[in-house]
């Protein structure tokens, strides 16, 4: 009986994601508001009516499409601070970011642009990908600093900072940097935010209060 509903399922679940993948290049493009159900449907490749077997209504699927895109660049992040103890694993971490960021940019941008006018995509955005990012990095900076790679200080506000500069450069190449960056630009990026990150603005001899 198993193996016998293993396909239905499977078939829906592509028929989820190819719905979504859909929406996504479409909000991107036209916006949530100027994108109707029956553009989602004929981008999918499905009829209208199965769109509301999988989802509630063109809310639910704006809703999908950026909490599932964050928590998938959320499970890489983390597989990454798993082995982030370094400024070289650090700068890593962020020319990734860079040299990644088109494949996310229309994520970023339906995330940016609806959540102005959608406080409920905010808010979920919020729960769902931002508190979670930063229980983990709380965990992973909290344990960083019990083994003496990190000094002592709130590994939460740590958290927020890193995830912060994460942020910045998922979009250096629209804010920080000039369109067209070369990777050699962006590895020096990279680097000054790792750099900046781990060891502060400061001269040694300086010190605060």
């Amino acid at each position: 009986m198993a193996i016998t509903n293993r396909l239905p399922q499977q078939a829906e679940a592509e028929t989820r994601t190819r719905i979504l993948k859909a929406a996504l290049k479409l909000f991107a493009k036209q916006g949530y508001d100027g994108t109707t159900t029956r553009d989602l449907a004929e981008k999918a490749g499905v009829a209208e009516g199965t769109l509301f077997r999988h989802f509630t209504n063109k809310k639910a699927i704006l809703i999908e499409v950026a909490t599932q895109g964050w928590i998938e660049i959320l499970t890489d992040l983390l597989t990454e601070l798993s082995e982030m103890g370094s400024y070289k694993a650090i700068a890593q971490v962020m020319r990734k970011r860079m040299l990644n960021m088109h494949q996310n940019a229309d994520l970023f941008k339906v995330c940016f642009m609806e959540a102005q006018f959608h406080p409920d995509l905010r808010d979920r955005i919020q729960i769902e990908v931002v508190e979670k990012m930063t229980d983990v990095a709380e965990a992973f900076f909290q344990t960083a600093m019990d083994q003496g790679i990190y000094r002592q200080m709130s590994p939460r506000l740590v958290a927020r900072v890193f995830l912060g500069m994460f942020t910045i450069a998922g979009f250096s190449q629209d804010t920080i940097m000039s369109p067209g960056s070369s990777p050699h630009e962006m590895k020096e990026m990279a680097e000054g935010i790792a750099d900046i990150f781990l060891n502060g603005v400061l001269a040694q001899h300086e010190s605060v209060g």
